[in-house]
């Protein structure tokens, strides 16, 4: 069982017995009201697509769903397609299956990446922690603050957008936060 806040991108529900997977979700938390959590949700054997919100405290019976290490092999138009580390299988996911993690998904990216499959079916792709990306454009630093706290714009080869602190230059690598994708600082590699 799970509660509504513990809901995150690539979380399998079973609603009325059909598997549903959480392909987004967005805690939101009133001063009047109770927390809630929106959710867009896909039905895993029809492909409806619904959203839906459900209160912090709702409980939820979750799925235990197969896990393997893939790499991404190749992205063809609003297809990616992953291969298993172990037995070089090819698995195909649309855009929209892996809508949270897109945005650090880079063509030739050497992350092993965590693939989620419900009944032998791959349903979505998790990335590590934390990923090293390259800056291909950012603006010069500001003169006088040194502090390392002043953020600037970057964008980063997929053309995603993220905040750097001030230091961060064009050409190079940084480390990124996949659960909020937040910048952790300048990559080690």
């Amino acid at each position: 069982m799970k509660t509504g806040k513990e809901l995150k991108p690539g979380t399998v529900l079973r609603i009325d017995n059909d598997p549903w997977l959480v392909q987004k979700a967005e805690f939101t938390k009133s001063g009047r009201n109770s927390a809630i959590m929106k959710t867009k949700l896909k039905n895993l054997l029809t492909g409806y697509k619904t959203e839906t919100v459900y209160g912090a405290d709702d409980k939820l019976d979750d799925v235990i769903l197969d896990r393997k290490e893939a790499t991404l092999s190749f992205i063809s138009g609003d297809s990616y397609t992953f291969m298993d580390t172990t037995d070089y299988t090819m698995y195909e996911l649309n855009a929209e299956d892996i809508e949270a993690v897109l945005p650090y998904i880079e063509e030739g990216m050497t992350d092993v990446c965590e693939a989620v499959f419900f009944e032998e079916r791959l349903v979505s792709v998790e990335l590590p922690t934390t990923i090293s990306r390259k800056v291909v454009y950012t603006e010069n630093a500001a003169r006088g603050d040194t502090s390392g706290k002043v953020m600037k714009p970057a964008k980063l080869q997929n053309g995603t957008e993220i905040s750097v602190a001030d230091f961060i230059e064009i050409d190079e690598m940084i480390d990124i936060d996949t659960r909020d994708g937040s910048f952790k600082g300048r990559s080690k590699k």
